[in-house]
């Protein structure tokens, strides 16, 4: 009788088993990292496309790349197709920065660099990568304010710019809906217990300071202070 139960149970955990190895087999069958990852920022690139400006915009190629102190960056007619007949710019984003900065973040810096296409078909670039009148006019006009420190009361203009989202302004409004409609990062870049320490260990050690006029930078520990011999501004890190 005992060998009988015995027999009975070893029939039910081969069972669950196979139950657990088919549910994990149908998982592994799902996941799509390429896909999951490119689809929903080609999705978002349409919307904001039609959203944000009025369609204008041609159809590009879109890609993930690290670049130091980058988040992404948009190059104008960068690839050809492999018969010659189609040209195509590039915007990319860095991966790198996904998993602190979050999806509305990631989504802000795509309109970014949308603008830059924009003023790349429709406008007049100015040499050198330098953030113009032009294309900071079409920042404000969309919902994402420039400014070189990120926070209101940055230039609008420089060498290296970032922004701000106006709070609800045209993109704010355009990347809520796409959120609720279910855009999210795929996947982000893993970080190590040991990498997290070394990154808070160097963040404490060293802070960068950047001047609210010129834009030149110094780095020291996080409670110095530093005056622009130029401008006469404070430098806030």
């Amino acid at each position: 009788m005992a060998r009988t139960n015995k027999t009975k149970l070893r029939g039910k955990r081969s069972a669950v088993d196979r139950t657990k190895q088919r549910h994990r087999s149908k998982a592994r069958r799902k996941i799509d990292p390429m896909s999951q990852s490119y689809g929903p920022i080609g999705r978002a690139w349409k919307a904001f496309n039609q959203k944000l400006f009025g369609g204008e915009l041609p159809p590009c190629l879109i890609t993930l790349q690290r670049k130091k102190r980058a988040l992404g960056f948009f190059a104008g007619r960068r690839f050809r197709s492999s018969d010659g007949t189609i040209i195509t710019d590039e915007i990319a984003l860095n991966p790198a920065h996904f998993a602190q900065r979050g999806a509305k973040r990631v989504l802000s810096t795509l309109g970014h660099e949308m603008a830059h296409q924009w003023q790349h078909h429709h406008g007049k670039v100015s040499r050198g990568g330098y953030h113009n009148l032009q294309w900071a006019a079409k920042m404000e006009e969309i919902g994402l304010v420039p400014s070189h420190t990120g926070r209101p009361g940055g230039e609008k203009t420089g060498q290296r710019m970032t922004h701000y989202v106006r709070p609800g302004g045209p993109f704010d409004r355009a990347a809520d809906k796409l959120i609720a409609k279910g855009f999210a990062l795929a996947y982000v870049e893993r970080t190590t217990k040991a990498a997290r320490k070394i990154a808070l260990k160097k963040r404490q050690s060293k802070t960068r300071y950047q001047c609210a006029g010129c834009g030149q930078n110094a780095w020291a520990k996080p409670d110095a202070h530093f005056i622009c011999g130029d401008c006469k501004l404070r430098l806030l890190p």
